[in-house]
C-alpha cells in the first residue's frame, strides 16, 4: 500500500449567499489553493515531499479568515497553477495504489468537491484514512476530535514547519504517523467508530432489536461554515425534506438542545411525521463549523419530547415567529 500524508488549503466564499453558488453545480465549500503531501517509506519512515499552489478561479477574492490563517495573498494567488495541471503533476507524483492520510474528514471531502467542479477523474482517489481515528484509538481517546497540535505535544515532537500550511500540517502529520502502530491501526480501523463511541462519558450500548424509529434515517455532514447563522443558511442543513421521497415539508420549530444541538419536527403527508436533529461543532484548528445531522422517523416519545423542549422554550419567553433557518 502506497501511504501519501496530504493536506491542503483552500479559500472560500465572502459569503454563503455569494452569487458565485448560483453558476456551480454543487455547493463548493472551499476552493484548493495549496496541495502539501509527504509519501511514507515502506518502512512508514518520511520519504519525499510535495508541494503546489493552486490558482483559485471561482472563490478568487482571498477570505480575511483564510488569509489570516494561512499567510495567503492576493500575489501568492496569482501565480498557482490551474487546478487540472496541479492535479496532473500530483497524480504523477502519487504513482498507482495510494491511500491518503489526513488529520480529519475535511481535506477528503474539499478535494473530491474540487476534482467534481473541474470535471477530473477520480477513481484514482478512493482510499482515505483518517489519522486521527487511530490516534484516538491508540491514546485512549473517544470520538472527539483532537488537533494536530494536541498530537505532536503528546508524542513530544518538535514542531519545526509552519502550522497552516499544506506541506507543514502535512509533515508534521507524517511525523505523528511515526509514532502509531500502523499495521495494527489498519486492522482495527474498520471498527474505529464503534470502538471509540463506546468510550464516550455518555454511551449506551445499542439496543438488540431497535424499532425502526429509533435508527436514523439520515445521517450526514456538512462542513467548512463560518458560524452557526452560515451553516443553518444553508439548505442541506436546515431542510426538512421527507427521507423516503425527498419533498422539502414545513416544519415546526428549530428547538435549542443545548451544547450546539438543535431539533425541528416535521411531517410527510405520504410517509409520516419525522424529527430533524442538528449537532453544530467548532473546529479548534480552522475555527470553521460543521453540521451534523440525523432524521429520525418520529413515535410518540420524540414527538412528545419535542413538544416538553417547545413548551420549555416558550416558558423561557423565547417564542417567536418560526423560522425554517434559524433556531430558538
Amino acid at each position: 500500500m502506497n501511504f501519501v500524508v496530504l493536506d491542503l488549503e483552500w479559500n472560500q466564499a465572502m459569503s454563503s449567499k455569494s452569487e458565485v453558488f448560483n453558476h456551480l453545480p454543487i455547493h463548493l465549500r472551499g476552493e484548493i489553493i495549496e496541495i502539501g503531501a509527504v509519501k511514507l517509506n515502506p518502512d512508514l519512515s518520511l520519504g519525499e515531499e510535495f508541494t503546489i499552489d493552486v490558482r483559485p478561479v471561482y472563490f478568487r477574492r482571498m477570505h480575511y479568515k483564510v488569509k489570516k490563517i494561512t499567510g495567503f495573498d492576493k500575489d501568492r494567488l496569482s501565480h498557482g497553477v490551474s487546478f487540472p495541471e496541479a492535479m496532473d503533476r500530483f497524480r504523477d507524483w502519487c504513482g498507482d495504489d495510494v491511500t491518503f492520510l489526513t488529520w480529519g474528514w475535511d481535506d477528503q471531502g474539499i478535494f473530491e468537491q474540487n476534482i467534481i467542479i473541474h470535471d477530473l477523474d477520480w477513481d484514482w482517489i478512493s482510499g482515505w484514512v483518517n489519522l486521527q481515528m487511530i490516534y484516538n484509538l491508540q491514546t485512549g481517546g473517544d470520538k472527539n476530535q483532537k488537533s494536530l497540535a494536541s498530537a505532536m505535544e503528546h508524542f513530544e515532537i518538535e514542531q519545526t514547519r509552519m502550522a497552516h500550511d499544506a506541506l507543514g500540517d502535512a509533515y508534521n502529520t507524517a511525523l505523528v504517523t511515526t509514532h502509531l502502530d500502523m499495521e495494527e491501526g489498519m486492522r482495527l480501523y474498520p471498527e474505529a467508530e464503534e470502538i471509540l463511541a463506546r468510550r464516550m462519558p455518555n454511551y449506551k450500548p445499542p439496543q438488540p432489536d431497535l424499532s425502526p424509529a429509533q435508527e436514523a434515517l439520515v445521517h450526514d455532514s456538512s462542513s467548512g461554515f463560518q458560524s452557526k447563522a452560515d451553516a443553518f443558511a444553508e439548505a442541506k442543513v436546515h431542510g426538512l425534506s421527507c427521507p423516503v421521497c425527498g419533498v422539502v415539508q414545513p416544519g415546526s420549530r428549530w428547538i435549542s438542545q443545548s451544547d450546539g444541538r438543535y431539533m425541528n419536527l416535521f411531517s410527510c403527508p405520504e410517509h409520516g411525521d419525522f424529527l430533524s436533529r442538528i449537532r453544530l461543532k467548532k473546529d479548534p484548528d480552522n475555527e470553521l463549523w460543521t453540521a451534523h445531522r440525523l432524521v429520525y422517523a418520529a413515535d410518540d416519545e420524540m414527538q412528545n419530547f419535542y413538544r416538553s423542549k417547545l413548551s420549555q422554550a416558550r416558558r423561557r419567553g423565547r417564542s417567536r415567529s418560526p423560522r425554517k433557518n434559524r433556531p430558538a
